[in-house]
């Protein structure tokens, strides 16, 4: 497949024209012009890099990728390594930060609530970021969600609050979210499942009576990219693989 029409799909796709972002989505990086076997991840980093170049893919596609807002632009050290590994190798790179959190189906929100068997009714945050709805199980204790979850991610989340209150109702949103848990409580919500979690959101859990969980950044971000890998492979007949390199966070 020619590498714009793959850009043009996949930006269509994910409407990234909507997205009010922190980082360009989409390709960052142009690489060949002919692209028919990509690997997937969730950060684009060195080591991810690596593996590409091994494995003679021809793109990588990635949820986080690289020139954030407020970053220096320098191309050095790091960033030198990085970029100087996908061109020469003339690999080139996509990604999608806000897009792939909020797609109503192949989004991290989406697939999360799709791996926790949690159904969604509505929305709310900036752009409708974050989502809301109910738990499979009625009324579980925030305890048994933290536990689910970790059965689920295969990682053992961090619970703040009170792990005794009943959850009726549940909100969630992928990542380093935890700048909307203010929001979820406003929304009438028993518990926030974000990523990672900050200083503050320990007070705020405690004195509001609604728990946090922090799942973890990466565990949270893993089922989105997969998603539209098995997407590209079903739709396009591309070989788009996923490799999930270990992350603590």
């Amino acid at each position: 497949m020619r590498l714009n029409e793959l850009r043009q799909y996949l930006d269509d796709l994910l409407e990234t024209a909507r997205w009010r972002d922190y980082c360009p989505n989409g390709l960052q990086v142009e690489g060949r012009g002919e692209v028919r076997r990509l690997l997937c991840g969730v950060t684009a980093s060195q080591a991810l890099v690596d593996a590409a170049v091994a494995g003679g893919y021809d793109a990588i596609l990635v949820h986080h990728g690289y020139f954030w807002r407020g970053e220096d632009g320098r191309i050095t050290g790091i960033r030198r390594r990085r970029l100087g590994a996908l061109l020469g190798h003339d690999i080139s790179l996509f990604a999608y930060h806000l897009p792939l959190d909020g797609h109503p189906e192949l989004g991290n929100n989406a697939q999360l609530a799709r791996h926790m068997a949690w159904e969604s009714d509505g929305r709310f945050g900036d752009q409708d970021i974050g989502w809301i709805g109910v738990p499979q199980e009625t009324g579980p204790k925030a305890l048994d969600v933290a536990a689910n979850l970790a059965v689920k991610l295969g990682r053992v989340p961090l619970l703040v609050g009170d792990g005794e209150r009943r959850v009726s109702r549940i909100a969630w949103c992928s990542g380093g979210a935890q700048y909307l848990f203010e929001r979820a409580i406003a929304a009438g919500v028993d518990l926030y499942v974000s990523g990672e979690i900050s200083e503050q959101t320990t007070h705020l859990a405690r004195e509001s009576g609604v728990p946090y969980i922090a799942a973890g950044h990466h565990a949270t971000e893993r089922y989105g990219v997969q998603a539209l890998a098995h997407r590209l492979n079903d739709e396009l007949m591309l070989t788009a693989d996923f490799l999930d390199l270990p992350n603590p966070v």
